[in-house]
């Protein structure tokens, strides 16, 4: 399925972001990861988009979109959700988000727990535990990269995945979105992804689904049951031989865990 993304309008214009959106069913808010939506509607949003009405926005300052500049934290980056919920129509979805994408959506279920149906968190960052840190991916080398967030780089679904364009001016655009992706992750998880989420976790009202991959170098599976212990109604699930980029690398179990929880 190609998908491609429209330009929204929200708060008055004071963002414009690019929002994937295809499928049909109920609404699913899907919040990307560190490496934004550079990809375009991957296969896992796409199986997904069967069942679901999968709406899948680029978050400012993500693949070299405007708005960043306007967003001083974690909770301007709320209102910026619930501001580009309203400009979609949207008074009430599911809502998933992979690692940073997780934490986000972690932040906007507890902000208006009024808003989320259920929520499903895919590798989520936010929380820390000095004695099994959160990998610091700032420090890699983009040839060490890979095996950070890949759990078997064997894998079929991987194959050329990371691998750098040939042509030079396709490598430095690549290289180039990955600054600016890594600058946007940097604002909301540096030093440190702690910014308080752990005191707000409590306030999430919606069925929580905790997916992990049992491979995951970057935010290792020991986060898996903090998570699951601070949100009421929630469930936790370890998917075998994945890494942090669950979605991709184990996409028909991924899909199955939550379409089967969704319903």
């Amino acid at each position: 399925m190609t998908v491609e993304p429209k330009t929204i309008a929200v708060a008055g214009g004071r963002f414009n972001p690019p929002v994937y959106r295809a499928g049909k069913g109920e609404p699913l808010l899907f919040l990307h990861g560190a490496g934004g939506m550079g990809l375009g509607f991957t296969p896992d949003l796409t199986a997904l988009a069967e069942s679901y009405d999968v709406i899948a926005p680029v978050l400012p300052g993500w693949d070299d979109t405007d708005g960043l500049e306007l967003i001083d934290d974690i909770h301007d980056l709320v209102f910026f959700l619930q501001d580009l919920c309203e400009a979609l129509g949207l008074s009430s979805m599911h809502v998933a988000g992979h690692s940073i994408g997780g934490m986000f959506a972690a932040e906007f279920a507890a902000a208006r727990p009024d808003m989320v149906k259920k929520l499903v968190l895919v590798s989520p960052v936010g929380l820390w535990i000095a004695e099994t840190p959160v990998a610091d991916f700032f420090a890699v080398l983009p040839n060490e990269l890979p095996e950070l967030i890949f759990g078997d780089l064997s894998n079929p679904a991987l194959a050329g995945m990371m691998t750098p364009p040939a042509d030079e001016e396709q490598l430095a655009q690549m290289m180039y979105l990955q600054l600016a992706n890594f600058s946007a992750t940097g604002k909301f998880i540096w030093p440190i992804p702690d910014k308080g989420l752990k005191k707000r976790l409590h306030r999430i009202k919606a069925e929580t689904l905790i997916l992990w991959g049992d491979l995951d170098k970057l935010t290792p599976p020991a986060y898996g049951p903090v998570f699951q212990s601070k949100i009421a109604k929630s469930q936790l699930h370890t998917i075998k031989g994945a890494g942090h980029m669950v979605p991709l690398e184990k996409t028909p179990e991924y899909v199955a865990e939550i379409r089967a929880f969704l319903g």
